[in-house]
């Protein structure tokens, strides 16, 4: 919670690693493509409980609210990210990776459980900060049909941002996809398009042995500690043994430039241990 006071003692450090862990695997625990319909018994994607197929009849009256604002996000510190995202994330986050052979890239916004340090009360991101596609996907996302040939346009019916004959309308008159709604689509289908690749660079850098599991110590104010681990990072050392062949075959798919943003990354964990210092005042 904002304001809430770390501890010093090994229960609260305990507790802390715990939680870290566990978000950073739920922030990584995202299939894409997001099978929401053939996975029931599965875990929803991070931030959708019970997203549905968009339809004309049953959604013609519904829409988007405007300026719903990001206060759905507040209660996270980690978030995932596609590869082709990190050269900007590089300058805003650290960049860890799930402990999964999966190694799903995330963003890390914050440094207690349920906290995110990008978030106001108002819901409103920091200023001049890059705000992961993940998030700016929401409410809407992609799901399978039931015969797994296509994807569907989804929509998680939130009341807090979704209303009912408002100006941002799903459909119009003629009940067919709004401008908004079209947009939509189109960036879910880069979205998705951006995560199968994600995909693909996440297992070849856990089949390459590159990935070793890192606590970070933050020092906040009172030097008080909190330890934040359950994720990883790519080895540096690792990095410079890696075989040639794998080296070439990376560097024609266009993956060594996100190597490197993930490295550089790493000088953001100094920026999140000022924002908290800042909130614990």
């Amino acid at each position: 919670m904002a304001g809430k006071k770390a501890k010093t003692t090994k229960k609260t450090a305990k507790k802390a690693t715990k939680s870290a862990k566990k978000a950073v695997k739920k922030a990584a625990n995202t299939p894409v493509p997001e099978a929401v319909e053939n996975q029931p018994k599965g875990p929803m994607p991070l931030f959708y409980k019970n997203p549905i197929p968009l339809d004309a009849k049953a959604h013609v009256d519904l829409g988007l609210k405007q300026s719903f604002g990001l206060g759905f996000t507040k209660e996270v510190n980690a978030v995932p990210i596609n590869m082709i995202e990190m050269p900007q994330i590089c300058h805003f986050y650290p960049i860890g990776f799930s402990p999964d052979p999966m190694a799903t890239p995330v963003a890390i916004v914050g440094l207690r459980d349920n906290e995110n340090l990008f978030v106001n009360n108002k819901g409103e991101w920091a200023a001049d900060t890059y705000i992961p596609a993940y998030i700016r996907r929401y409410p809407f996302i992609f799901s399978e049909t039931p015969d797994g040939d296509r994807l569907a346009l989804c929509i998680e019916l939130n009341p807090d941002v979704i209303e009912s004959k408002g100006p941002q309308p799903f459909f119009d008159k003629e009940d067919q996809p709004s401008q908004l709604s079209q947009n939509a689509l189109e960036f879910c289908k880069s979205y998705h398009a951006a995560a199968e690749q994600t995909i693909a660079f996440g297992k070849a850098l856990h089949e390459a042995g590159l990935l070793v599991e890192r606590q970070a110590e933050i020092v906040v104010t009172g030097d008080k500690k909190i330890n934040f681990s359950g994720f990883r990072i790519i080895d540096e050392k690792k990095l410079a043994e890696l075989d040639d062949a794998i080296y070439l075959d990376w560097r024609k798919k266009g993956w060594i430039p996100f190597l490197y943003a993930h490295l550089f990354s790493g000088s953001q964990w100094q920026r999140l241990t000022q924002m908290l210092n800042q909130r614990m005042k």
